[in-house]
């Protein structure tokens, strides 16, 4: 059976991404794409890369027959995807990539994002979208939450080891390296190619990422009591990947057993041997996220090492897992391919 697919935000690099993942779907067909701002024109006049593709034209969201539609992608910035999902049949199945429906609190949302939430009896239906993690609740939900990018990269290297008690909770340093596509398509002046190549800083400093109230929401939730780490992200002169380097208290040998059993079944979790560090080439355009774990030369400290790509597994990618689980289908369909290399 052919699952018809709505893309909200078709013209962004999510949008773009999830067509492209989509394309090598055996059981997905996409049947309306919408952006607004380039309403009317073909996808190879927005992404030439996709030209290959029959796809339909770029229409308003006004225009989608969503009566047609099995499940609904919405790439939509934050705040405008609360505003156009209220808007949407009850019974649409949606997964949303933004950050609207993420932090379950409409206060943390307003604390976090500036702006008061426009849809909360929505958010009251919506499920954190990590997969791992989340996979009964997203099998079962009508809207799933996609995670941040960083969030989700952090989360993987964290998550089991806080479930498991095998770190020290108040000592988590987690410093990540970003690609410049996390910041979206849209003209700005500090990613103009002369502001920002040949060069990399730290941004949002003093733990101030919007993020963070993922991590607050997710770890703590996990550990029973506040759980608060020190996060800088760094912006960096490449187009995807994310590298997450953590640093923490504990014995390094159980850190790494205690990962390798929490990932033993994932499909798109590596774990790597012992020592191992992984690099953004080798998860390059796929939905493989690759962890590593070093002892550090003081003895019960260690270092934890995630690298993922932002737009496969860090967003659009874990949107497909998603929403293969909600429609019933293989939860990897479409999402096998090998990582981009060199």
């Amino acid at each position: 059976m052919t699952q018809n697919i709505a893309i909200l935000g078709a013209s962004g690099y999510t949008g773009a991404e999830l067509i492209r993942l989509i394309a090598g779907h055996s059981s997905m067909k996409i049947t309306a794409l919408g952006a607004n701002s380039k309403a009317g024109q073909t996808m190879a006049e927005v992404f030439p890369h996709l030209r290959h593709l029959d796809l339909p034209a770029l229409v308003t969201i006004e225009e989608i027959d969503f009566s047609q539609i099995d499940l609904c992608f919405c790439a939509l910035p934050h705040k405008t995807s609360q505003e156009v999902i209220a808007a949407l049949p009850k019974d649409l199945k949606i997964v949303d990539l933004s950050a609207d429906f993420r932090l379950r609190d409409p206060e943390d949302y307003a604390k976090w994002y500036g702006n008061k939430h426009a849809a909360v009896d929505v958010q009251k239906e919506a499920v954190y979208g990590l997969t791992e993690f989340y996979r009964e609740e997203i099998t079962a939900a009508r809207l799933v939450a996609g995670t941040g990018c960083n969030a989700a990269t952090g989360q993987f290297a964290l998550r089991p080891l806080i479930a498991a008690g095998v770190i020290d909770l108040d000592d988590i340093i987690l410093d990540l390296k970003c690609a410049v596509s996390g910041a979206g398509r849209s003209l700005k002046e500090n990613l103009l190619h002369a502001e920002l190549s040949e060069g990399y800083h730290a941004y949002a400093l003093g733990s101030t990422h919007r993020h963070l109230g993922e991590f607050d929401q997710e770890f703590s939730a996990i550990a029973g009591r506040p759980v608060q780490v020190q996060f800088t992200p760094h912006l960096v002169p490449a187009n995807r990947g994310i590298l997450a380097t953590c640093y923490v208290k504990g014995d390094a040998q159980i850190i790494h057993e205690t990962m390798q059993e929490a990932y033993a079944d994932e499909p798109f979790i590596e774990v790597l041997p012992f020592g191992e560090a992984p690099s953004t080439r080798h998860i390059r355009g796929s939905n493989f996220c690759h962890i590593g774990v070093v002892a550090d030369r003081q003895t019960g400290r260690a270092t934890v090492v995630a690298a993922l790509d932002n737009l496969t597994k860090g967003s659009s990618g874990q949107a497909l897992q998603n929403a293969n689980l909600m429609l019933g289908l293989p939860e990897t369909e479409g999402l096998m391919m090998a990582p981009l290399f060199p």
